[in-house]
């Protein structure tokens, strides 16, 4: 990964995970459980997007 890959993971992650969550708690989801399945799949979701946007911005 590069650089800038990196630097907008960091951002990416913490904002996908933190809307997956509010998602799961507005639907009702209010367990452990349900809180980490939603904060992993932000993780993981992050990752492509974060590849994406950089090779966007790097042209």
């Amino acid at each position: 990964m590069t650089r800038l890959t990196m630097i907008i993971f960091s951002m990416a992650s913490t904002a996908l995970m933190g809307a997956f969550i509010v998602a799961a708690l507005v639907l009702g989801h209010v367990t452990l459980q349900a809180i980490l399945i939603a904060a992993a799949a932000g993780f993981v979701l992050a990752l492509p997007v974060s590849v994406v946007v950089a090779r966007q911005i790097a042209g």
